[in-house]
């Protein structure tokens, strides 16, 4: 982002959690042109500081007044302050990037991944929805496949790590591990099991149709995103110890055929993915060297025998990053640079709700 863009108010809604605290450090690390950085939290966590592009900045509390003034918020505090204070943020002016789940499926929202369908930024009436982790980092590798060979179904399985749960999932891994090496039991209470050395099948509340939340999550937004509402899709979400960086194996079935060295090559054509496929020498994508990252790593691209112009292949991306700040940001970037910020802010906002996070 160019330094020389005219200096912007901005305010981060949830500046206390692991995502808000990521969101800030990507501001400053992609030079966006923040004049005025406006921290906001609930009541419980206002007052405190965080450092912020050597600035150490406290924190206040997110009300209605807080956005006056405000040109873009981006929003990390979950669905139900989304839905209370966005639509409030919108009518005084801020264009609204909101990484909860409450306007993702809403027909009035855009629903963006920077690199898939930034057009879409251009009708937004005040509020932006940012995507699922899990779906942000799919997305992009299908969208090469889309427009390569087009798509017929997809089936992933996702495997989680615990930041997309929060600072206390975070803690609570390590102390499971520390329980496990002293010998001691592992008290679970962020998840119904110890995720300690486990893999727990359950991510969010499970629905009527049998899939959970999350899992219902990555098929709805993805037909959303790329704009292909009867894509068949199916999803397995699973929560694992790792900390950092979501993985994702996919197999996909493709209207014409695409041998793996084509599919290389029309991922690694997508801006910001990068390819990591040597298996002789064990190369493939992993979590820990995804951490950190703002890319989207694909490896183990192969061809699916199982069915007709079948292709699977595995996916890795910093959830905390590309998942969720990085885009966020992205999303800022594109309306700024598209004039797409004050014009488009000053609409209508919707008045609908999507479904709780």
């Amino acid at each position: 982002m160019s330094r020389e863009a005219q200096p912007l108010t901005v305010a981060v809604v949830g500046a206390t959690g692991v995502v808000g605290r990521t969101m800030i450090q990507v501001l400053a690390e992609r030079h966006f042109p923040v004049g005025e950085l406006r921290l906001l939290a609930s009541g419980r966590s206002a007052g405190s500081t965080i450092s912020a592009d050597g600035r150490t900045l406290t924190v206040g509390e997110a009300t209605p007044e807080a956005f006056e003034g405000v040109d873009v918020a981006l929003f990390s505090a979950g669905s139900d302050v989304a839905r209370q204070l966005a639509p409030v943020a919108a009518a005084r002016g801020a264009t609204v990037i909101d990484n909860s789940n409450a306007w993702r499926m809403e027909a009035a929202v855009p629903l963006i991944v920077s690199q898939v369908n930034p057009e879409d930024g251009e009708w937004h009436e005040g509020i932006i929805a940012n995507p699922n982790c899990s779906t942000m980092q799919l997305v992009p590798v299908l969208m090469a496949l889309r427009d390569t060979v087009g798509l017929e179904r997809v089936v992933v399985d996702t495997y989680q790590s615990v930041s997309g749960t929060g600072a206390e999932a975070l803690a609570e891994l390590e102390n499971q591990i520390r329980a496990h090496v002293a010998g001691e039991p592992k008290v679970a209470s962020v998840y119904p099991h110890p995720i300690a050395f486990n893999a727990l099948p359950e991510i969010d509340i499970f629905l009527d149709n049998g899939y959970t939340r999350e899992e219902w999550k990555v098929v709805t937004e993805s037909r959303k995103i790329l704009h292909l509402p009867e894509l068949r899709l199916s999803c397995t979400a699973v929560r694992v110890p790792v900390f950092v960086s979501h993985s994702e194996a996919v197999h996909v079935e493709t209207t014409r055929p695409i041998t793996p060295d084509e599919a290389r090559r029309a991922f690694a054509a997508v801006p910001g993915v990068v390819v990591i496929d040597d298996p002789a020498n064990h190369g493939y994508p992993i979590a820990t060297q995804a951490a950190g990252s703002d890319d989207i790593f694909v490896g183990r691209v192969r061809t699916d025998p199982s069915v007709q112009r079948g292709i699977a292949f595995w996916v890795v991306s910093d959830n905390l990053r590309k998942g969720a700040a990085t885009n966020a940001v992205e999303i800022a970037e594109t309306l700024l640079e598209r004039g797409w910020v004050k014009a488009r802010s000053r609409r209508a906002v919707p008045t609908g709700a999507g479904e709780a996070s």
